[in-house]
């Protein structure tokens, strides 16, 4: 690694500026690859930053506690999106273009209704604020967007194209504000 570590950089810089494409970049030093004396001094490098990850991971709670809230999120997330897919979260077409438009449209559907939530879930914070309690830190990070059980997802939908909705104007929600506290579980 020692010797390769200029050649290293250069590779950096290069991806950085967009001079070499990442996928084009692996390609390269993937062929050849027992030979490339520069993959191999990337091998390395990966093998220290994964052992350095690992020895920091079982040595650190509050790391170990971060990954897991953000998996946790991440899973929840996915959750959602595999139960706001109508039929099932396996594409069954085979067309590229399909499969691709699916997706799009899945994204468009959960982005919408994640951002009603929190539209609703502002307002209710503010109202409860004005009433008095008082909102912290703590009760909104327990808040999610992800809410699904208000939704009726099968069943007659009207959508009148005819009619404007109000338009979105974002409000901050106001933490530390009230003299009533308010239990986040």
């Amino acid at each position: 690694m020692e010797r390769h570590v200029q050649d290293m950089l250069q590779v950096v810089l290069s991806v950085q500026a967009g001079m070499v494409l990442p996928s084009m970049l692996l390609k390269k030093l993937n062929s050849k690859s027992r030979k490339n004396k520069l993959y191999r001094a990337f091998r390395e490098l990966g093998r220290v930053k994964r052992t350095s990850f690992l020895l920091r991971y079982i040595s650190d709670p509050n790391f170990r506690f971060g990954i897991r809230a953000e998996t946790t999120k991440v899973e929840s997330f996915h959750d959602f999106m595999d139960w706001a897919a109508f039929g099932g979260n396996v594409i069954k077409s085979g067309d590229p273009v399909e499969q691709s438009k699916r997706m799009k449209y899945l994204d468009v559907i959960v982005n919408a209704v994640m951002l009603q939530n929190v539209v609703d879930l502002t307002e209710v914070l503010i109202s409860m604020a004005k009433e008095g309690f008082t909102i912290t830190p703590e009760l909104v990070a327990s808040l999610s967007p992800y809410m699904r059980e208000h939704i009726m997802r099968f069943g007659r939908l009207m959508l009148d194209m005819e009619e404007t909705p109000e338009p979105l104007l974002p409000r901050a929600v106001p933490i530390g504000t009230g003299s009533r506290a308010v239990n986040s579980k």
